[in-house]
C-alpha cells in the first residue's frame, strides 16, 4: 500500500455527509454564480468526477483484480442510452417513452450491470486475454448499434429532451447547475471511493490481489475465483453505467459522441499514469490527464496560427510520450507500489 493510501480520511463517511449537503444545496435558496471564465475548467470537472466513477470501477478490475477491460465505454454508453430512452419526451427521430428520471437511473444502472453478467459469463472461464478482446469487440459494437438505429437512439443526432433533475432543482441555470452537478456526481463518487476502498483493503480485497498474482493458486487454496472475478466485472459495470446516466442528465441529451473509444483512453493512461491499484493514485493520475487537457487546449487559444487538428495530434502525441516515460522509469505508476510489483513479477 502506498503511502498516498495510508492517508487518514473516511471517505466513506466524508462523500456521505458531502452528498447529504449537495442534496440540501439543490433544494436551498442559495444560488452560486461562478465568473463566466470559470465555466470551461468547471465543465471539465463535470467531466472528470464522472471519468472517476468509470476509474472506480476500472481499478477495482485491473488494478486489484487483474481483469484487462478495455470496454468501459461500452457499460457507459449503455447506461447513458437507456436512461435517454426511457425518460426523453418526443425527440426528434427516435424513441422516448418519457418515464420519470429515477426510472431512467435505475434501469440504465440495471442494463449495463446485465451487459457486464453477459460479458462475464461468456468470458471469464477463459484465459484472461478473452475479457480484453471482447470488451473491446463489445464496445465497438455498441457504438455501432447506436449509429445504426436510427429510429431508435437518433443515430448520430442522438437523443434530445432528456430531463435534467439537477437543472430543474436548482432553476439557477448557467454556473448553478454546474456547481451542483460537480458537487451531487463528486459525492458519489466518493462515495463509491470510499466502498470500494474498505473492499480491497478487506480480506475480500486481498483474494482479489491473489487472484491477480496467481490464479491457480488462489483456486487451490479454495477460492471460488470465478465468483470473485464475476461480481468485480458487475460492480465496475454498475459505476459505468452510473456514470453514463449521470452524464445524460446532465446535458440533457445522449450522443454518441459521448461514448467515443477517447472514454477508454482516457480512463485507462490516467489509471496507468497514476499507478494501477492505487485507488488513490489512479483519481491523481487521471488529475493529471485532464489537467493536461485543461491546459493545452488554453494553449491553443494563445497560438492562432497552430490549427485544431494540428494541435489535436500534437496533444496525442504528447499524452503518449507522458504514458511511455512513466511506463519506462516508473512502471507501478507515479503513485504504485513497486513492492508489489516485484513480488508478482
Amino acid at each position: 500500500m502506498s503511502r498516498l493510501e495510508r492517508l487518514p480520511v473516511d471517505a466513506t463517511g466524508v462523500g456521505l455527509a458531502l452528498f447529504v449537503l449537495s442534496v440540501l444545496f439543490l433544494y436551498s435558496p442559495l444560488f452560486v454564480s461562478p465568473p463566466g471564465w470559470t465555466f470551461f475548467v468547471l465543465e471539465l470537472g463535470v467531466l472528470f468526477v464522472v471519468y472517476v466513477l468509470i476509474l472506480i470501477g476500472l481499478n477495482l478490475q485491473f488494478g486489484h483484480t487483474g481483469l484487462t477491460n478495455f470496454g468501459p465505454v461500452a457499460f457507459f454508453a449503455v447506461g447513458g442510452y437507456t436512461a435517454a430512452l426511457l425518460t426523453a419526451r418526443d425527440p426528434y427521430g427516435a424513441v422516448g417513452l418519457g418515464m420519470p428520471w429515477p426510472v431512467g437511473l435505475g434501469v440504465g444502472v440495471l442494463a449495463a450491470v446485465g451487459l457486464g453478467a453477459l460479458v462475464g459469463a461468456a468470458t471469464l472461464r477463459l484465459r484472461d486475454d478473452f475479457l480484453a478482446i471482447v470488451t473491446l469487440a463489445v464496445a465497438e459494437i455498441v457504438h455501432g448499434l447506436i449509429e445504426t438505429f436510427r429510429t431508435v437512439t437518433g443515430g448520430p443526432i442522438g437523443l434530445q429532451n432528456v430531463p435534467r433533475p439537477i437543472p430543474d432543482m436548482t432553476g439557477g441555470g448557467g454556473g448553478a447547475e454546474i456547481v451542483s452537478t460537480i458537487l451531487v456526481v463528486g459525492s458519489l463518487a466518493l462515495l463509491a471511493y470510499g466502498v470500494f476502498h474498505r473492499l480491497t483493503a478487506s480480506p475480500y480485497g486481498r483474494v482479489l490481489r491473489a487472484i491477480r498474482a496467481d490464479e491457480q493458486v488462489t483456486e487451490t487454496l479454495g477460492k471460488r475465483v470465478f465468483r470473485y472475478k464475476f461480481m468485480v466485472l458487475i460492480y465496475g459495470s454498475a459505476l459505468a453505467g452510473l456514470a453514463g446516466v449521470l452524464y445524460v442528465f446532465y446535458n440533457g441529451a445522449a450522443s454518441p459522441l459521448f461514448f467515443t473509444i477517447d472514454v477508454t483512453v482516457t480512463v485507462w493512461i490516467g489509471m496507468l499514469i497514476g499507478g494501477a491499484g492505487s485507488d488513490r493514485g489512479v483519481i491523481g493520475g487521471l488529475a493529471i490527464i485532464m489537467g493536461f487537457r485543461l491546459l493545452t487546449r488554453l494553449l491553443n487559444q494563445e497560438l492562432p496560427f497552430v490549427g485544431q487538428d494540428q494541435f489535436a495530434s500534437a496533444r496525442i502525441l504528447l499524452v503518449g510520450l507522458l504514458l511511455m516515460l512513466v511506463i519506462r522509469y516508473r512502471p507501478e505508476g507515479i503513485w504504485g507500489d513497486a513492492r508489489e510489483r516485484r513480488a508478482e513479477s
